[in-house]
């Protein structure tokens, strides 16, 4: 995995996670800055999805166990569309707080998968 990408990914997914914790605790249903953050979240898990695919065909493996490197992006991709589901369906300031608290949960996972596809940390 290219390591800028990886940085930019913690980095969008920590923003947007801070967005709409601040947006939250402000009292704020989700809005428009709010789902943005959240879809471009989305948007760089499913590139990175494509280049997990795509990175072995070309000579580049993964140095940790790629079950676990999977079940962490499968996961990242589904937990974000379902916190914003449920921060449209409830339109309450927790339900954006949620919303936040996935995103920097995604964070974590895209620093994991980091770790298993290039520094094997156990």
């Amino acid at each position: 995995m290219i390591e800028w990408f990886t940085w930019l990914q913690v980095g969008v997914a920590v923003l947007a996670g801070l967005i709409c914790l601040a947006l939250g605790f402000a009292g704020r249903a989700p809005n428009d800055w709010s789902m943005g953050a959240a879809l471009l979240v989305e948007l760089l898990l499913v590139v990175q999805l494509v280049v997990a695919i795509v990175a072995p065909a070309v000579g580049n493996p993964p140095t940790g166990s790629l079950l676990e490197f999977y079940v962490y992006l499968v996961s990242a991709i589904i937990l974000v569309p379902l916190a914003g589901f449920w921060a449209l369906v409830e339109r309450n300031r927790w339900s954006t707080v949620i919303l936040g608290v996935a995103c920097l949960a995604v964070a974590v996972m895209v620093y994991r998968m980091y770790q298993i596809w290039t520094v094997q940390v156990a």
